[in-house]
């Protein structure tokens, strides 16, 4: 392709990801899909100048706004001002570029060329844009992220701006950590484990995984490092009846099966048939087989109802804002709006209050999100033991060890929350057993520790945002 070809590219990229729903990363490989013929190199520089707009959004539009200038095409624009703040391409270059050619973008209207010369030399940040422009976030999400991070804000939205790294699980159905090490080393590409995931791996960059038969042949699967660990504090045994309510694509099931051994039975549920229908090509591929698709008329299906109290272990990797993952899909922050906070948390709240009924007493109720939202983590959980006083959490401590094994992943303390407001730290006996004063985590004087709920942030962890929280299910006294 010629350099003006990659641009008119981008720009069509950035249209496909912006005229749909679906996150970044699921549009973008729909438009690969249907364009073969952009080969490897291409598409990679394609996708990180799509992906350095989407991610420099904020910045990009007040410059654009400072120019006074309202152009057309929204998406040329922020491409052009990109090109000049981002990698320091003069007016003129930039017009070059765009000159009408085969392929190639149209050429330059007046509103372009002014925005082109305006941002001509300038950095991408100044001390004049408010801090919500620096660090990338919708204006409207910033008190319930400074409840949840107070000091920390900056440098955890400042983490959310950067690349996520690419994430392995190693299926152990099939291979060892170092047995896929050695198989991925074959092929070209270095993979160092994980800190946190004894199941995990780390590789470079964004080598074509779909292509390797260490992927073909079903050795590895692709899941971000905090996902894994989430699948393994289920503490899915083998032996054990295990539902995964909210299976979605299926990767903790797929995870969860791994653990178990194939051993038992697992019952992937969801809302979207054909998302958990799909999946079944992935559990052919891990040698899996003691899963059962369950597609779910909604959370009140009458099959909760006819298995209720027959379930050791229930997942619920609930609907979230996925403010966890704008690493990955940096659009997703753009298309979240005020109201769709208050839905998700009833949905939430809806899909908690039928899947408990699954959980048979001793059995255990892994609720889980990727957000970073005190709304949607510790306030669910909150309001969930309220009003189940037969269900108790369980330390997450005290799972880690025997399950995990690896260090502790300490977080910040979370800010207090503010009277009457279900954000910020968790609050009463509930969030921190033995504890007057509730927290995610506590670091004791001793050197011990106590960490009631897990939660994971790019800039702590490395990983992507996730929550979770495990709740036993126990006779209560009469």
């Amino acid at each position: 392709m010629t350099p003006g070809a990659r641009l008119q590219a981008v720009i069509d990229l950035l249209h496909a990801i912006h005229a749909g729903s679906a996150p970044a990363d699921r549009a973008t490989a729909a438009f690969f899909r249907y364009r073969r013929y952009i080969g490897a190199k291409d598409r990679r520089e394609v996708l990180d100048r799509a992906y350095a707009v989407l991610r420099r959004r904020a910045a990009l539009d007040w410059w654009i706004d400072k120019s006074g200038q309202a152009p057309q095409d929204r998406d040329r624009a922020r491409l052009i001002a990109s090109l000049a703040l981002l990698d320091g391409w003069t007016p003129d270059r930039i017009a070059g570029s765009f000159d009408g050619g085969p392929y190639r973008p149209e050429t330059l209207d007046d509103a372009e060329r002014h925005i082109a010369k305006a941002v001509a030399g300038k950095a991408i940040e100044t001390p004049e844009q408010p801090s919500d422009v620096r660090n990338e976030y919708p204006d409207w999400i910033a008190p319930y992220l400074e409840r949840r991070f107070g000091a920390r804000l900056e440098d955890e939205m400042r983490a959310a701006i950067g690349t996520a790294s690419t994430d392995l699980r190693v299926n152990t159905l099939k291979a060892t950590r170092e047995e896929a090490i050695a198989a991925l080393k074959r092929e070209g590409v270095e993979a160092v484990p994980t800190q946190l995931s004894p199941v995990g791996l780390r590789v470079e960059g964004r080598p074509p995984l779909a292509t390797m038969s260490v992927f073909k042949d079903g050795l590895i699967e692709v899941q971000d490092e905090g996902s894994q660990l989430i699948a393994l504090l289920a503490d899915a045994r083998p032996g054990l009846r295990v539902a995964d309510f909210c299976a979605g694509a299926g990767g903790k099931t797929l995870a969860m099966a791994a653990q178990m051994q194939n051993k038992g039975k697992i019952v992937a549920c969801d809302v979207l048939e054909g998302r958990i229908e799909r999946a079944a090509v992935r559990f052919i591929r891990a040698g899996v087989h003691n899963v059962e698709r369950r597609a779910l008329s909604s959370e009140r299906d009458q099959w909760v109802k006819r298995h209720a109290g027959t379930f050791d272990r229930v997942l619920v990797d609930a609907p979230c804002t996925g403010t966890g993952t704008w690493r990955r899909n940096p659009d997703a922050k753009w298309k979240l709006k005020p109201s769709d906070l208050e839905e998700l948390t009833e949905v939430q709240r809806n899909i908690l209050d039928s899947a408990w009924r699954l959980v048979k007493p001793g059995g255990r109720l892994i609720y889980a999100t990727c957000s970073l939202l005190a709304e949607e983590n510790e306030a669910q959980v909150e309001s969930f033991l309220a009003a189940h006083p037969d269900f108790r959490l369980v330390p997450i401590d005290s799972i880690w060890r025997d399950v995990i094994g690896t260090a502790l992943p300490y977080s910040t303390v979370t800010p207090a929350s503010e009277p009457g407001s279900m954000g910020g730290a968790s609050a009463g006996r509930s969030m921190n057993p033995g504890s007057e004063a509730g927290m995610t985590d506590e670091k004791v004087a001793d050197g011990g520790a106590s960490m009631a709920t897990l939660s994971l942030t790019p800039a702590q962890h490395g990983t992507d945002g996730f929550f979770a929280a495990v709740l036993e299910r126990v006779k209560v006294p009469k």
